[in-house]
């Protein structure tokens, strides 16, 4: 059976402002990711979408309730320690590619694995193998500047996948391509995520993609229910 890489048990967020107002967003939220799933978000604006993907991937702490990543409890991880666990165990993919604008495509690929303590020479054939895996053997030496919006993203996705997480969280990572770009980038997104062993939780609104998942998943009320 595939092991369980992200669960969320009752959990619950609530946003305030001012001194009397608050928005609760999430209000005992359960999720179970597997291994080598391939899941949907599909949730209009306001719902807590982007409030999930944060918590499921340690950039925010819930009010209540339980966030376990690979079998590890986060509730009272010290920042150390979700720092780590978020670098070793989660990748992540934006609408917009956020690469850095000085460093090239290869070495854009290359700074999270040394972050990470990776040799050199081992995040340069890594970085190497995955652009290839993209149809970016050509483009290694690149800045970002002289890339297209699909080389860009496929970029930006490689670099999420650096590190071997087990858990990938992309938020409209085709959002900001055209059609025919958007669909060849997802297809070679679910395929990294196929061949790699991954398990994707992919918040979109693209309908097309929809089909193509293994679930789809929407929030209604504060909880994660089947869409």
């Amino acid at each position: 059976m595939n092991k369980v890489v992200l669960r969320l048990q009752g959990v619950k967020k609530t946003y305030r402002s001012g001194e009397d107002g608050s928005l609760p967003v999430l209000q005992g939220a359960d999720f179970v990711l597997h291994t080598g799933e391939l899941v949907a978000l599909v949730a209009p604006s306001g719902t807590g979408k982007s409030t999930l993907l944060h918590l499921a991937g340690l950039l925010d702490t819930p009010d209540e309730g339980e966030i376990e990543i690979c079998g590890q409890s986060t509730r009272g991880l010290a920042d150390a320690g979700r720092t780590a666990l978020r670098r070793d165990e989660i990748g992540f993919v934006y609408q917009f590619h956020h690469l850095l604008a000085e460093f090239t495509a290869q070495e854009n690929v290359m700074l999270p694995q040394m972050i990470a303590g990776t040799r050199k020479a081992d995040a340069r054939a890594r970085a190497d193998e995955l652009l290839d895996m993209f149809g970016l053997k050509h483009r290694l030496k690149h800045l970002p500047g002289k890339l297209s919006g699909g080389e860009q993203q496929r970029v930006a996705i490689a670099r999420a996948l650096a590190n071997r997480p087990a858990l990938l969280l992309a938020d409209e990572p085709t959002g900001n391509l055209d059609v025919r770009t958007a669909d060849a980038v997802f297809t070679e997104l679910m395929a990294a995520v196929r061949d790699q062993g991954l398990a994707a939780l992919v918040a979109t609104h693209n309908e097309e993609l929809l089909s193509r998942m293994d679930r789809v998943i929407t929030l209604r009320d504060g909880h994660v229910v089947a869409r």
